[in-house]
């Protein structure tokens, strides 16, 4: 039975509907939970869209929600200097958020989650060793703010992302998430399209006129693109820098449909559980990575492995169980991000590092492993020598040695 009931307990309410708590709802489904998903409504996150094959594997992904495959992406310099690096043997899929998150939401509710529209207020600790969480029930035809709704579970997944209130209710140190603010435009695709274009490339232009800490991205979505940029600087004009991007790129022109921004984070929490009945997943928890801001794997990943820890809770009765999610997670990728991290932040200071960044992508081996990396999910240790070429190379560019 998977319609709402208001005097039903759960097993695990998830509260967000992005591809964390939709996949950790679809993984407790299948494994006959009894789950209710909560999600707002009218909800798009910004993003662009990309996923690697990885993720396409493990979580069976359909061909069909692919509405692009990028065969090849192009950096581009401060000064204008482009490289090209074309992804061997394989592509990223480009996914539209719109559609690639409600079909999540609907793959869960077909294996038995229970959906509901609505806004998370609190959750209430019991007596009894359940909790009742506590919510805004929204419908079509009732009044704009919602209805007042409580529904008793056993354990309770935030995945309502970067400024998630669960976190903030229920989990030590969240209040000092790190985030860039990321904003975008999806656009119509060029009629005729300008000189250079390609609508199987992913660009990625790293200037600081388009961002002081991050970067500005084209990415194609079939008949549309993504273009935006982030940063952390709150004085910062991303409307603006999105503005200069579509000029440069050529896209000035191109009709807008809609525009979207939102916080991103760019560091784990260094805790996911409040000890008790709660596990956080996705944004929540801070698994954006840094320096590339891919957060649609590691999203669903960190879901899936919440909802391992919250059935491993549930069966044993154990809270200790909940911890296992970020220990499990940080030891598959924490070393990714920690390496992420040191670059963005050095790396992406100044314009002449960036100039001297993306002169390092010109490397076959960088871009080999890179790529290699970024498509397995994990860092390539089976090419020693590669990586002793890459950490000379790389050493030769910090003291300037290196032409650009």
């Amino acid at each position: 039975m998977n319609t709402w009931d208001p005097t039903r307990a759960y097993d695990v309410v998830v509260i967000g509907g992005g591809p964390a708590g939709a996949t950790a709802a679809d993984d407790l489904a299948r494994a006959g939970r009894s789950v209710l998903l909560l999600d707002r409504a009218g909800r798009i996150k910004p993003c662009g869209g990309a996923i690697p094959p990885r993720l396409i594997k493990d979580f069976q992904i359909p061909d069909h929600l692919l509405v692009a495959r990028a065969r090849s992406a192009r950096m581009v310099s401060p000064a204008d200097v482009k490289v090209d690096i074309p992804i061997e043997n394989g592509f990223v899929g480009m996914v539209d958020r719109e559609f690639f998150d409600e079909w999540l939401r609907e793959r869960a509710a077909s294996h038995g989650a229970v959906r509901r529209t609505g806004t998370f207020e609190r959750i209430e600790d019991t007596n009894d060793g359940m909790v009742v969480v506590h919510f805004r029930s929204r419908t079509d035809d009732g009044p704009r703010e919602g209805l007042a709704a409580s529904v008793r579970a056993r354990c309770v997944i935030g995945a309502d992302g970067a400024r998630s209130e669960v976190a903030r209710q229920r989990v030590p140190g969240a209040e000092n998430m790190t985030c860039v603010f990321a904003y975008h435009e999806i656009v119509r695709a060029p009629a005729e399209p300008p000189a250079g274009y390609d609508g199987s490339r992913c660009d990625v232009y790293y200037r600081g006129e388009l961002s002081p800490d991050f970067y500005g991205w084209v990415f194609p979505h079939g008949g549309t693109l993504s273009i935006g940029t982030g940063s952390a600087d709150k004085g910062f004009s991303l409307r603006h820098a999105t503005a200069t991007l579509r000029q440069a790129a050529g896209l000035a022109g191109c009709e807008t449909i809609r525009r979207e921004g939102a916080p991103l984070p760019m560091k784990p929490l260094p805790r996911w559980d409040d000890g008790r009945a709660v596990v956080l997943a996705g944004d929540a928890a801070g698994v954006v990575a840094p320096a590339s801001g891919e957060g649609i794997y590691y999203a669903m990943a960190g879901g899936r492995m919440a909802a391992e820890a919250a059935l491993a809770f549930i069966t044993t009765g154990d809270a200790r169980a909940l911890a296992q999610a970020r220990k499990r997670f940080m030891k598959a990728h924490g070393r990714v991000f920690w390496v992420l991290g040191i670059l963005q932040r050095f790396w992406y200071s100044s314009d002449k590092r960036r100039e001297r960044f993306v002169s390092i992508c010109k490397d076959r081996d960088v871009q080999q492993l890179t790529f290699e990396s970024y498509m397995n999910k994990e860092l390539v240790r089976k090419k020693p020598m590669a990586h002793v070429r890459i950490f000379f190379k790389d050493v030769a560019h910090l003291l300037g040695l290196a032409r650009i």
